[in-house]
């Protein structure tokens, strides 16, 4: 890869990484309930799983998905029953003292296997690769990869950040509920593009 190309992979991935998707949605949500520390390991578990899903897939598993194309409609079914059942949970998550005894945010493992069925994760993943890494030369897909991790944590950090400075207006369990319930609504709205195409 070429350093011309280095700046151009930065924004991209700060572009994607920063905007709302289903993982910002999540960290927003987690922050709002759990707060900063405890939504740590979800934050680490996108910005390293989704790296690892780049690596993986610019060494040819996005192939798989041609050779067997229902592979990919499985993928979409998951994707889709797995999102709807994360944005009834957020829909019905606690107060946030009451989520610090009972709920728990994703941990490290569940934040970086949601990356395989969250399809603006496929989606970033396949253009990074076929524009930044199109030879497929193992160098250049882990300089794509590293460059996502990177650029990746202090965006959902943002989100997080975010999430837990809205516990100030979230003082009751009305505005509390409105939140949850937009966010899961929203959350279930990413979906459009994967029902529609």
């Amino acid at each position: 890869m070429t350093y011309e190309l280095i700046l151009p992979l930065m924004m991209f991935a700060l572009v994607s990484s920063i905007t709302p998707g289903p993982n910002n949605l999540m960290l927003l949500a987690s922050g709002a309930n759990f707060g900063f520390r405890r939504t740590l390991p979800h934050m680490l578990g996108i910005s390293l799983g989704f790296a690892f899903m780049v690596f993986l897939v610019g060494l040819g598993l996005a192939q798989v998905f041609e050779l067997y194309p229902v592979l990919k409609l499985a993928l979409k079914v998951l994707a889709v029953a797995y999102m709807v059942y994360l944005a009834w949970k957020i829909a019905n998550a606690a107060a946030p003292k009451a989520a610090a005894e009972a709920g728990k945010p994703f941990t490290f493992l569940q934040a970086a296997a949601f990356q395989w069925v969250n399809p603006k994760a496929w989606a970033m993943a396949l253009t990074a690769v076929t524009i930044y890494a199109p030879s497929q030369e193992f160098t250049v897909i882990a300089v794509v990869a590293a460059v996502f991790a990177a650029v990746n944590l202090p965006s959902v950090t943002l989100w997080a950040v975010l999430g837990q400075q809205a516990q100030r207006i979230l003082t009751n369990q009305r505005r509390l509920r409105v939140f949850n319930v937009t966010m899961a609504l929203l959350l279930v709205a990413s979906l459009y593009s994967v029902l529609v195409f």
